[in-house]
């Protein structure tokens, strides 16, 4: 009967833990309906680190998703950032290709729904003085405009996002660390732009790094983009994985916890 008792209890504690998970949250840009997705960290400290997520092209995906959830288990607060809004999610790649060109052209525009995104991270719970915003792809290329617009943030991380900016924009001084994790054979970005690039953050001033992958091309850490690097995005999983370590690298480093 004792045992039985404690079995009884066991069971009831297993049952009551409580995970973090992801929750939707409706938030506003004027009259545009965003949809994000907001998670708890499932350690808390009192420095409430937070990382501020931005989707691929495609918009919210299960990557940002899963990393939002991974981020959680490491004890951070996370936010997924819908840049597009309810009514402008793309049905294929076309679509995306016209949305996110559209951002990365009026790219204050896209400054701004970074910065919406990033509000609701603090209203989450996280110190809006400790704060990371990474990014894929499409949304690669947004981590380095919330660098470019010098927002409150900490650091920025870019997986494979696009690098190019329209060659008349004043440089201006970067605070923001920078880490971008890139696949060595991506085709979608050209050694002009590369190089261009790796000089507007000397120009910056910016503290910034840059990490090439073997064998890589564009979405590398994205395992529905297939395995096929002839087609130009293709999943590696050496790379995702390596690209995952040193994402946390810089987290230790930049951030408080």
């Amino acid at each position: 009967m004792k045992n039985s008792s404690y079995l009884f209890l066991a069971i009831i504690m297993i049952t009551t833990v409580s995970f973090a998970q992801l929750k939707p949250v409706k938030y506003n840009d004027g009259t545009q309906v965003l949809n994000g997705f907001s998670i708890q960290p499932q350690s808390k400290s009192q420095q409430k680190p937070g990382i501020l997520i931005l989707p691929a092209w495609m918009g919210i995906d299960k990557l940002s998703k899963d990393t939002a959830e991974n981020l959680s288990k490491l004890g951070y607060y996370a936010f997924v950032a819908d840049i597009y809004g309810e009514g402008n999610y793309p049905k294929d790649y076309s679509e995306a290709g016209k949305n996110a060109g559209y951002y990365k052209t009026n790219f204050v525009e896209y400054q701004k729904r970074i910065s919406l995104a990033l509000k609701q991270l603090i209203l989450s719970g996280a110190n809006p003085d400790n704060i990371v915003v990474i990014g894929y792809c499409f949304g690669g290329t947004g981590v380095l405009e919330a660098a470019r617009s010098n927002m409150n943030i900490k650091g920025v991380v870019s997986f494979h996002g696009g690098l190019g900016r329209d060659a008349k924009r004043t440089i201006e001084p970067i605070a923001a660390k920078v880490l971008v994790c890139h696949g060595a054979d991506d085709p979608y970005e050209s050694k002009e732009e590369v190089a261009a690039f790796q000089q507007e953050m000397k120009d910056a001033k910016a503290d910034w790094q840059m990490i090439y992958y073997a064998n890589a091309v564009h979405s590398f850490t994205n395992p529905e983009s297939g395995n096929d690097n002839s087609k130009g995005a293709a999943y590696n999983e050496k790379a995702a994985k390596r690209s995952w370590e040193h994402l946390k690298i810089f987290l230790n480093e930049v951030l408080n916890k």
